[in-house]
């Protein structure tokens, strides 16, 4: 190893001195840049002396005065410079994935595990309670806090684990409450492995260390409850009645008519990658499939297009693993040809 723990390193593209804080690999380190920690491969690190001394100086350095701390001017930011982070990620609350590699006995890159991170690039910070679920069994769970514009290291995950569907299920509350938000709010990531292969060879192509997933964009705001309480003696008492008869209005609407296409999704589907489309397709089907459920609808057509036919089989494959569906065909039909799948819903007796 080129590198130890406490070693003084330069990274090496943007010139920045920094200190090696943990060892992940024999090719990769964890490094720590003016308090801002992010894994670094090690043949982009390199020692500050040797930039110190391979420097060329045309000139010998200008003497200046003297200056003593009450003369020094408040330091101000570089405008448009942010700090660098674990990865470069937009606005919002994120999970990110950093893939350990090592070699099997025929000397072939592998990957070992994933190290995995919850991102907050909000201003706001956050009380979160995290879950890592098998099968619907739970196998890791941590509560904690994150606060506004930081990074935090959750644990990690053998890679062949990928295959027992993991769910990552995290519920969120304010650090400091705000009564026009909601008390908590909750996000579901699920992962299939097909996913996350081909999301490593797209970060390795690129030289990325770390691959991620939004989970969201900003707290949501309080919604406003109904109560129902014919008497008044309940409510006139401080509780809050709910008429379960009337729970399905205050869901979202269900759709009959399901249009995965990127365009209808996003304003902005240029922006997204494959990876990241499909990502999103899928969180959108899973969102309307409970929907569907919850609202008792007979059936429910999922426009999912030809193309290469990856949306529609990891649909057809949840699926196959979904109660409530009776049966689902794709099949030509006048106008969507074979680029939709038509599911057809069977519920208990009451």
């Amino acid at each position: 190893m080129k590198f130890e723990v406490g070693d003084k390193v330069v990274i090496q593209h943007s010139n920045d001195e920094g200190e090696v804080v943990e060892i992940i690999n024999d090719k990769m380190v964890l490094v720590d840049v003016r308090g801002v920690r992010f894994p670094a491969y090690t043949d982009q690190l390199d020692f500050p002396y040797f930039k110190r001394f391979t420097e060329k100086k045309l000139f010998p350095p200008e003497k200046k005065p003297k200056k003593y701390i009450d003369q020094l001017p408040p330091e101000k930011p570089a405008p448009g410079k942010k700090k660098e982070r674990i990865a470069l990620l937009a606005d919002g609350v994120w999970l990110t994935f950093l893939p350990v590699f090592d070699s099997d006995e025929f000397g072939d890159e592998v990957v070992e595990s994933l190290k995995i991170y919850l991102v907050n690039n909000t201003s706001v910070g956050y009380g979160f309670s995290y879950h890592l679920n098998y099968f619907g069994k739970s196998d890791f769970d941590l509560d904690n806090r994150i606060d506004a514009m930081q990074d935090f290291y959750l644990h990690d995950i053998p890679f062949a684990n990928l295959n027992d569907n993991p769910v990552f299920e995290c519920e969120y509350t304010l650090l400091k409450p705000d009564k026009t938000r909601a008390e908590h709010f909750e996000t579901t990531l699920k992962l299939r492995a097909r996913q996350v292969f081909s999301r490593i060879e797209e970060i390795r192509k690129k030289g990325e260390a770390t691959f991620s997933f939004k989970l969201f964009d900003s707290f949501p705001f309080r919604e406003p409850e109904e109560t129902v309480d014919p008497r008044g003696v309940l409510s006139g008492s401080g509780f809050r009645i709910y008429e379960a008869s009337r729970a399905r209005q205050h869901l979202e609407p269900a759709r009959s008519e399901l249009d995965l296409h990127a365009e209808k999704l996003t304003d902005k589907p240029g922006s997204l990658d494959a990876f990241e489309i499909l990502t999103l397709q899928l969180q959108t089907f899973e969102k309307y499939f409970d929907l569907a459920v919850a609202h008792h609808l007979p059936s429910m057509i999922v426009i999912h297009g030809v193309g290469t036919g990856k949306l529609r089989d990891d649909i057809h494959e949840e699926l196959r693993t979904k109660r409530n569906v009776k049966s689902f065909v794709n099949r030509y039909d006048p106008r969507y040809g074979y680029g939709a799948t038509e599911i057809f819903f069977e519920y208990g007796k009451k």
